[in-house]
């Protein structure tokens, strides 16, 4: 079973990876990465804030992002600009795994560097002031 710290590792190594594929110009990889970056955080969140969530909520990625909206955003201590921003990550990450353009270049920074400002602030918030 994942835990919350181990989400948050997981978040923390694809927010890293992101950064490697961008450097390399893999733009459409590094949205990828930095997406699931902030997926992974979001569930983390969600499992360390004790949200009364099934521990299938990321079976899918509306669900994980329906329940972080309504547990930690609408009632909660989460910014509602951080929900924004996991929402146009997902919306960057479909355009970079399905469509036929690549994402723009410009684009792609700013989502790596979100990405890590978001793993940043929830795992500051429930995983190193919470003791798990």
């Amino acid at each position: 079973m994942l835990t919350a710290d181990t989400l948050m590792a997981k978040a923390a190594q694809a927010s890293a990876s992101a950064h490697a594929l961008l450097d390399l110009g893999d733009v459409n990889g590094a949205c990828n990465r930095a997406y699931y970056a902030m997926f992974d955080a979001a569930r983390a969140a969600l499992i360390a804030s004790g949200a009364p969530v099934k521990r299938d909520v990321a079976k899918t990625h509306s669900g994980l992002i329906a329940a972080f909206s309504l547990y930690l955003i609408k009632n909660g201590p989460v910014s509602p600009a951080l929900g924004k921003l996991l929402k146009r990550a997902e919306e960057i990450r479909m355009v970079a795994d399905y469509k036929g353009d690549s994402v723009d270049l410009d684009d792609a920074r700013d989502i790596v560097i979100q990405a890590e400002s978001f793993v940043a602030a929830l795992r500051s918030a429930y995983i190193t002031n919470s003791g798990r």
